[in-house]
């Protein structure tokens, strides 16, 4: 059964409890990032030691890189039970009030996509998250008054995606601000291992390597890629996943060696394509490609940043040499385009 966030056990559902059961719960399972996790073990044990509430945390890097397990493991850590909410969800000051003044003493308040939070809402967190107080304006005109409301020793940690849009008043409230890089070859190839005895799989070792390399060097892009191979090798009957199974599920998918999907070539070849190889600003691209700016700047861009195929300029987005080479796009039709 799996835990729901104040520890009342609820039904496991489908690829939901699955994605759960795959995320790390101790330091151990939790594999890579090794400094942030170093780190976080003397914030944590010295907090401890103290017996301090555990300092507001800022997490933040690319989608899928676990920062979310990251939090759970933080909240297990120093014996907490955990709230998780995402930042959209938080429109009203009201919001913010409820979800504050229900926190349990020393309890994990988690808010993924921080960036995401409406202002007045951010900013009512300023004072909780610095005197642990909750300040409210009730009424409107002369008549409005604020009602001060103390609350319970908690530990904010939130995580975004876009560190740079955080209001600096918000982002210096935080005791400790880590950043989640991109995994290497060696960690993916682990993550996948501890997956494959998790969901039951027998794997070579040469499936979990081609795996790993088309992984994005994401724990979410392999954990996905890797039950998708495990689909294929079930309906046609391998008991134990090979290279030559991980490819044919590669080549259905159409993932290539580095990892580019469908949408992410799309996005290349119209920066190629329409624009000459850029630069091309992001309004200009997403109508294009018919993708939402958020979803280019979170999901797509940064890997093929990652990659060397694209670069920002002040210009907008250009395509490197790589790019062509990469989709086959001679130099002959390069000086064409």
């Amino acid at each position: 059964m799996e835990m729901n966030v104040k520890g009342q056990e609820k039904p496991e559902r489908g690829e939901d409890s699955l994605d759960t059961s795959l995320r790390p719960r101790t330091w151990e399972e939790y594999i890579g990032q090794e400094k942030v996790k170093n780190t976080l073990q003397i914030i944590i044990g010295a907090a401890k030691k103290r017996k301090d509430p555990l300092e507001h945390l800022l997490l933040y890097g690319n989608s899928g890189l676990g920062k979310t397990s990251l939090a759970n493991v933080i909240a297990r850590e120093i014996g907490s039970s955990i709230t998780t909410c995402s930042g959209a969800s938080l429109e009203r000051v009201g919001d913010i009030a409820s979800l504050l003044t229900n926190l349990a003493e020393g309890e994990v308040l988690f808010i993924d996509e921080c960036h995401r939070l409406q202002r007045q809402a951010m900013e009512t967190l300023y004072s909780a998250m610095e005197d642990y107080k909750l300040h409210l304006v009730i009424g409107k005109g002369p008549m409005a008054r604020t009602m001060e409301i103390s609350l319970p020793k908690f530990t904010l940690i939130a995580a975004t995606t876009r560190v740079a849009v955080l209001p600096a008043p918000f982002r210096n409230r935080f005791g400790a601000v880590f950043q989640l890089s991109f995994y290497n070859q060696e960690n993916m190839e682990e993550i996948l291992r501890r997956s494959s005895a998790i969901l039951g799989v027998q794997i070579l070792p040469e499936a979990v390597s081609a795996i790993a390399q088309r992984s994005r060097f994401t724990p979410r892009v392999a954990n996905r890629i890797l039950k998708r191979v495990r689909d294929f090798a079930t309906m046609e009957e391998h008991p134990v996943i090979t290279k030559e199974a991980a490819m044919k599920t590669f080549s259905f998918l159409e993932i290539d060696d580095w990892g580019l999907e469908p949408d992410d070539r799309k996005i290349l070849r119209a920066v190629i394509e329409k624009f000459g190889g850029g630069p091309v600003g992001i309004q200009a691209l997403s109508a294009l490609v018919a993708e939402e700016q958020d979803t280019i700047l979170d999901v797509y861009e940064p890997y093929l940043l990652q990659t060397g195929l694209l670069e920002r300029t002040p210009r907008g987005r250009i395509a490197t040499p790589l790019a062509y080479k990469h989709l086959g796009i001679s130099q002959k039709t390069r000086d064409l385009l």
